[in-house]
């Protein structure tokens, strides 16, 4: 079995942005050489997910506001008394979740109909990554 590792680097125009990631860990995932395998995309940050689900604008806004909903900005959380103005992100985050485990198949991405991965960032305007680890023969 063999192994392969790389990173995706963000820095978003936003402070929540939703970004297809899909196609970047295609081209991760041809470079490894693995066949048959998985691939490990998780965010290294707490206040970023990765997610997989349809491609689609008017879910990806649906998401959104879902989660806004369950974790809304608020001033007063408990974690803002650190000095930081983020408690939402990092709570938005704990509902995404940080990592994705995906099939390889034939060199493939092995999908089922529509989904994609998608990186989501909850305290953006800063530089961030994810790593992408394949993993197989």
């Amino acid at each position: 079995m063999k192994s392969f590792t790389e990173y995706l680097w963000f820095n978003t125009k936003t402070h929540r942005e939703y970004i297809n990631i899909s196609d970047q860990v295609q081209e991760i995932v041809a470079r490894s050489g693995i066949q048959e395998g998985m691939v490990l995309v998780s965010a290294m940050h707490i206040t970023a997910g990765v997610y997989v689900n349809d491609a689609e604008e008017g879910l990806i806004q649906d998401i959104d506001e879902w989660l806004e909903r369950i974790a809304p900005f608020n001033p007063n959380y408990r974690h803002h008394r650190t000095g930081e103005t983020n408690g939402d992100a990092h709570l938005k985050s704990l509902v995404i979740h940080h990592e994705v485990i995906v099939p390889i198949t034939k060199g493939k991405l092995d999908f089922g109909p529509w989904q994609q991965i998608y990186y989501a960032e909850f305290d953006g305007q800063r530089r961030k990554r994810v790593i992408v680890k394949a993993i197989g023969e």
